[in-house]
């Protein structure tokens, strides 16, 4: 019983965050030349779609044998979700290359990589991404203190 209560609880979490991501992604101002079938609310509205319908899920079919995580586990959760708070503060200021790079080389060191190679992984990701969305897919990421 104790167990699909823990589901029920996370279903209803989510299904909150993904009203407020939903509801969010909806104020976006509308780009310059008028609306387009396709804008920049389009991906974070699908994915708040997503989020609710299995947070929907969580809440109608829970689990029965899902326990919360105790011990090293539950520590390497909140590691990760710290480092994704950080990352999200330091995007703007510091620059989307340096702080992927970061993040993504804390995550991968987290799940066992050493330390050189999990940097790299973190800094290729983080270029390529950049490259990516910026030239390939036209949307702009901050630049931080890399801009010129």
């Amino acid at each position: 019983m104790i167990m699909t209560f823990n589901d029920r609880i996370f279903g209803i979490l989510m299904l909150l965050l993904a009203v407020a991501y939903g509801w969010q992604a909806q104020q976006f101002p509308e780009p310059f030349g008028g609306a387009e079938a396709i804008g920049p609310e389009t991906f974070p509205t699908v994915l708040a779609i997503v989020l609710g319908l299995t947070s929907l899920y969580l809440i109608v079919r829970p689990d029965p044998d899902n326990g919360w995580p105790w011990g090293k586990t539950m520590i390497e959760i909140v590691v990760a979700i710290v480092a994704l708070i950080i990352y999200t503060l330091m995007l703007e200021p510091v620059g989307f290359i340096i702080a992927t790079t970061l993040m993504v080389g804390v995550l991968c060191w987290r799940m066992g990589a050493k330390l050189l190679p999990a940097f790299l992984t973190g800094l290729i990701s983080a270029i390529v991404t950049f490259v990516l969305f910026n030239y390939g897919l036209e949307l702009t990421l901050p630049l931080g203190v890399l801009e010129f």
